[in-house]
């Protein structure tokens, strides 16, 4: 059962530390998980476990169908909130805390639910750091992967 995010529901490109409170909220777009993107992943990373690479495979240990590399679900988030309708003034990220809690099957989309969990100005003037929690469903409601980013973002009219 997920709770409903008490701030408001953020839109707009360029968004700054103090154009957000914390409980805003907002949604990617959503996105397939295909074969090919597994398998571009595991060229990219040479990370070819054979639950990524067949169904047979994946059926040996357990699952009914191959599975998408919890980290290529988490860099296909990432992009997600890069493409969403709230964007920030991102300088860079700073770290992630972050849980597998499903597979992720090819064939699955996924789209993430990120809310600003905490936010604080830092030593430099011009930027600041927001706490953003996601929380990453299948295209059934399932929670897939769940964590928080450490995101350094611009202040306005500072930088």
């Amino acid at each position: 059962m997920s709770v409903e995010p008490k701030g408001k529901s953020l839109t707009g490109f360029g968004l700054s530390y103090e154009d957000v409170e914390i409980g805003d909220h907002f949604e990617t777009p959503s996105r397939e998980v295909t074969a090919t993107v597994i398998e571009a992943f595991a060229e990219m990373t040479g990370d070819r476990f054979e639950i990524h690479m067949s169904d047979e495979a994946a059926r040996r240990h357990g699952f009914p169908a191959r599975v998408a590399h919890g980290l290529l679900v988490l860099s296909l988030v990432d992009g997600l909130k890069n493409n969403a309708v709230a964007r920030f003034r991102a300088v860079a990220s700073l770290g992630w805390t972050w849980r597998f809690s499903g597979p992720v099957f090819a064939g699955d989309t996924i789209k993430a639910e990120v809310t600003v969990a905490d936010k604080r100005t830092t030593r430099n003037p011009a930027r600041a750091v927001l706490r953003l929690r996601f929380v990453v469903r299948n295209q059934w409601g399932g929670i897939m992967q769940e964590g928080e980013n450490q995101l350094m973002i611009y202040r306005r009219d500072i930088a």
